[in-house]
């Protein structure tokens, strides 16, 4: 049961029926009507704009239009205890305790599926996320990006939309030559006993090379390691292939997988880039002329020259964007738009890119393209993975490793785990920088929030344990005929905004709100866990061994809430700690 949306349609047949009997006139349109979670400060379960949205059209003052609608409510609602209008306008509603035991039926009724919305409009969306460069594993920078789309993906799926993850193999183009070479030249290291050249610039450093180059010896034993350009083109397609294996498993222990790889060698290969320079054409958003040099060149090796440019300043773009290089090429940026047109031919409603903190002046660009591509405005949404400072003993930390000069994201699950990985990267807005603190994440405490959220649900499982009980069975109780103290629906109040935290994440793509909303549930939880050591009325297991039945269901709908979260993270509920 979502209350906001359940008041929120109460309201509106409220209105509706006043209007006909000309009580009160309303607009054309109903919009910018809601009913929302009310401040700490005041003594209510709900809150309402509805006063101050009307009260120009019939006019009245807010205060004086949420008096007149409060009493409409107040006559055709037997479940409010108390509503009141507060300034500059607001309308708020404090139930009486029997609405909260209809509130509880409904939610274990839902079980895990407690929050999932109903009847609303379903979209088809495709988010890209990850796309590193298939030149070795995976490290500390593609890490939050990762989560953060995985966790948008199963976020939207929960909330009724159709979700294809989707990960961009960057298959082509100099930095695939220079990795396919690197592989080439560690199979003649393994193969001949010559030297590696470490300090060739082009080249790819790092240990993992060997394991590939070992693999592809053991695979291709036909094959000769005698002239990489007579074997370039197959070396590169094994190098690749060998380098993504090693990247999956690295995103299977983030507990991450996608449906679909696209590839841009076969977009380039199949003329998908000339096809879609034609479409933007025939559409006059192409044109020959000159753009300044970039700011990271020197002047003097800077040749002002015409080339093929798209229009992106005619969609908010800072200066129109190169599509071909001077040798007549194409550019990334021209690979780029091609893959996108593949994208919106795929049919999607919205498409989502996730990129890294390195990307973020690449938006408005490719936003732009789209626009022209579809027509839409907003077709295509990114979103901006920040960077993460690890950090150890309140110093930065950096941990042994043979890949190469970076952290890995192996490195990182193996010192704390998937699930401390997982939680605490997606625990602020991912457009903020975050500080993984090792220490932290180790600890059980309060501190820690993963540890946290996991031992509330671990303490409500030891009170069913305890008993014999089947926490799963949602045959415990018959009747809902309880009466909750205050600080049982304070709590209470906090399970009833998991639908609303559900619908807001989803509609704003704001994951990393669950976890916080989880944090908030636990510590409310515990508090009230900790009064029982002092006052009886509230343990849950009373001094005869046994537990009431409001205490079940009470528990039980906070066990199912946090159940339903951390199953949209992928991150363990465990029963013991």
């Amino acid at each position: 049961m979502n209350i906001y949306n359940l008041y929120h349609q109460k309201i509106l047949s409220i209105l509706k029926s006043a209007n006909k009997s000309d009580i009160i006139k309303l607009p054309e349109k109903l919009d910018g009507i809601n009913v929302e979670i009310p401040p700490p400060k005041f003594n209510c379960d709900i809150s309402t704009n509805v006063a101050m949205i009307l009260a120009k059209t019939n006019n009245k003052s807010p205060t004086d239009m949420a008096n007149q609608i409060l009493e409409l409510i107040k006559n055709q609602d037997e479940e409010i205890a108390l509503i009141e209008a507060v300034k500059p306008g607001f309308i708020n509603i404090k139930f009486k305790n029997t609405f909260w035991n209809s509130f509880l039926k409904e939610l274990i009724k839902s079980g895990e599926d407690f929050g999932k919305p109903i009847n609303i409009k379903k979209n088809k969306y495709l988010i890209e996320f990850v796309s590193a460069n298939p030149t070795g594993p995976l490290h500390v920078g593609h890490c939050r990006g990762a989560i953060l789309g995985d966790v948008l993906s199963n976020l939207l799926s929960f909330h009724g939309h159709s979700v294809d993850r989707e990960y961009y193999v960057n298959d082509h183009g100099n930095q695939i030559l220079h990795f396919s070479k690197s592989v080439f030249l560690r199979i003649r290291e393994i193969l001949n006993n010559e030297p590696f050249p470490q300090n060739d610039s082009d080249l790819y450093p790092g240990d993992y090379l060997i394991d590939i180059a070992k693999n592809i010896i053991q695979q291709e034993k036909d094959l000769k390691f005698e002239d990489f350009n007579k074997i370039s083109k197959k070396l590169t397609l094994l190098s690749v292939e060998e380098s993504l294996k090693l990247i999956k498993i690295n995103l299977k222990n983030l507990g991450i997988s996608h449906n679909k790889f696209t590839s841009e060698r076969e977009i380039v290969e199949k003329k998908e880039v000339e096809k879609v320079i034609d479409k933007l054409k025939k559409n006059n958003f192409v044109f020959e002329g000159k753009i300044d040099a970039p700011v990271k060149e020197k002047n003097e090796n800077w040749s002002e020259r015409k080339q093929l440019l798209f229009k992106s300043t005619d969609f908010g773009d800072d200066k129109d964007r190169a599509l071909q290089k001077a040798d007549k090429s194409w550019t990334y940026f021209a690979s780029d738009v091609a893959y996108h047109n593949n994208k919106l031919d795929r049919g999607y409603d919205v498409l989502i890119n996730i990129l890294g903190a390195d990307h973020a002046g690449y938006i408005k660009r490719i936003t732009s393209v789209v626009e022209a591509l579809s027509g839409k405005k907003n077709k295509l949404i990114c979103k901006v993975s920040q960077l993460v400072k690890l950090i150890k003993d309140n110093k930065p930390f950096k941990m042994s490793k043979r890949k190469g000069d970076y952290i890995t994201v192996e490195d990182l699950v193996s010192e704390v785990g998937k699930d401390a990985t997982r939680f605490i990267m997606l625990n602020r807005s991912s457009d903020v920088e975050l500080d993984f603190d090792f220490s932290k994440v180790k600890e059980k405490s309060k501190d820690n929030p993963l540890y946290y959220v996991q031992y509330c649900y671990v303490r409500i499982c030891s009170v069913f344990r305890n008993l014999g009980l089947d926490i799963n069975h949602n045959d415990l109780v018959k009747k809902f005929e309880f009466n909750y103290s205050n600080d049982e629906i304070k709590i209470l109040k906090k399970v009833s905004e998991w639908p609303k935290c559900i619908e807001i994440s989803s509609n704003k793509l704001e994951p990393h709100r669950i976890p916080v909303y989880l944090y908030e549930l636990a510590s409310l939880f515990h508090s009230y866990w900790n009064m029982g050591k002092e006052d009886e009325s509230k343990r849950f297991i009373n001094k005869d061994n046994n537990i009431s039945d409001e205490k079940k269901i009470f528990l039980k709908s906070i066990a199912y809430t946090i159940k339903s979260g951390m199953k949209i993270l992928n991150v363990e509920t465990p029963n013991k700690m």
